[in-house]
């Protein structure tokens, strides 16, 4: 099990377009991913999940991803968010 804290740099924080980009990357991996805010847990593959969690620019996001390929499930994760100060 690997567990990393992000920071949404969003400016409009995680809405509908980068919780889908998640789901959509997260679905590749055979891991088990959990997100968490604050004492929240979601599947990191449901972008209802995602969306629950309404988090915000500046909002910490820990994500918990447990299987064969967690590791590249975090390299992967830790690239989307240092990208996602880029979209508008």
């Amino acid at each position: 099990m690997i567990e990393r804290t992000f920071t949404v740099l969003n400016k409009m924080g995680l809405h509908a377009r980068p919780a889908a980009a998640i789901v959509t990357a997260l679905q590749k991996f055979e891991s088990d991913v959990i997100i968490r805010k604050d004492d929240q847990e979601v599947d990191g593959k449901s972008i209802m999940g995602i969306l629950t969690l309404t988090a915000e620019y500046g909002s910490k996001l820990t994500l918990i991803a447990e299987g064969a390929d967690e590791q590249s499930v975090m390299d992967n994760m830790t690239q989307f968010f240092s990208d996602q100060v880029h979209e508008e």
